[in-house]
């Protein structure tokens, strides 16, 4: 099968198009077919080995040990594990396999059941490979971390991005009054998901208005959290999900005494890759509660190209590779 390998940490020079082995399944596994895939801010942060602490987290310290990256995927199951007992040949899947290896830049891919749920018919593969990182992250930090409510106030700064598009959306869905923070040229893109209201960065200052909001959901932090606090209401919470890496070190390291002295939670999102919230966004999917943004589609072979695309921080909703 053709691949897209990687063996030394680097730019995107450093990624093949190559012709390797095919997976085996194991007992536990389904081996599935790529139908399509999409491109995640941590392929580049794995491919790049940055921040020094990833290479830690999944193994490699001189050279990566994932081979061939890819966490979001959508395709076709052709072989079964014999301890497999939600899945057939010939079924359409998606899922995450951030859990499992990686590997979704590939022509066939092994993952374990559990980081699969069945593709809605309503949607292509293209859309199904675009939702699980991005929309699991927005799902669980507006759920768990932010425990949002029902007219409950949210501000969504990267609101046209992967994660923030869908969490617009999810907000919504979970009866939230939606603010958006966005580019001037993005504000058309916002106002088709039927947002409440929406903010032009490049002629506000969010963090001077006098509107105060219950929750703040982050998904471009290249701000400090404390420029925050005044707009986040008492007990309010701020999730950082994306954005700088310095922004990012902060939160982790004092997120938990800026809520001490604020009075305030300041959290940094870890999202949990689990087939239950991956059921809940199919849901959501099928019953058109939730519709991916794809701003481009490539092939497998461009995927460095899509990389590069996707490190440039300009992406309106996600990139979509079609294999």
């Amino acid at each position: 099968m053709k691949a897209i390998v990687q063996t030394d940490y680097g730019s995107t020079d450093q990624l093949r198009l190559l012709e390797v082995d095919r997976p085996t399944v194991l007992n536990n596994g389904v081996l599935l077919k790529v139908k399509a895939a999409s491109v995640n801010s941590g392929d580049w942060r794995l491919m790049r080995g940055t921040p020094f602490p990833i290479r830690l987290m999944f193994g490699g310290i001189l050279k990566p040990k994932i081979k061939t990256l890819g966490m979001d995927v959508a395709g076709q199951v052709v072989a079964i594990g014999k301890d497999v007992t939600k899945f057939q040949v010939g079924d359409e899947v998606f899922g995450d396999l951030s859990s499992c290896g990686f590997g979704a830049f590939a022509e066939y891919v092994c993952a374990t059941e559990m980081a699969l749920v069945q593709k809605p018919t309503n949607v292509s593969f293209e859309q199904a490979a675009t939702v699980p990182v991005a929309a699991l992250a927005a799902l669980q930090a507006l759920r768990d971390y932010g425990q949002v409510q029902p007219g409950q106030k949210v501000l969504i700064n990267g609101a046209t991005g992967g994660v923030g598009s869908f969490a617009v959306q999810i907000a919504k869905v979970l009866g939230a009054e939606v603010t958006a923070v966005c580019s001037t040229k993005k504000l058309k893109m916002m106002s088709s998901i039927g947002i409440d209201h929406a903010i032009d960065y490049n002629q506000t200052d969010i963090t001077k208005t006098e509107q105060q909001y219950d929750l703040i959901v982050d998904a471009a932090a290249y701000r400090s959290a404390f420029d925050y606090l005044p707009i986040l209401k008492p007990k309010g919470t701020y999730v950082l999900i994306g954005g700088s890496i310095t922004k990012l070190f902060q939160v982790m390291l004092f997120g938990s005494w800026i809520s001490k002295i604020s009075g305030r939670k300041v959290r940094c999102l870890n999202s949990q890759p689990n087939q239950a919230d991956l059921m809940i966004l199919r849901d959501f999917l099928e019953s058109g509660k939730i519709v991916p943004f794809i701003d481009r589609h490539f092939n497998l072979s461009e995927v460095p190209t899509a990389i590069n695309y996707l490190e440039q921080r300009q992406v309106s909703g996600k990139i979509a590779i079609s294999i």
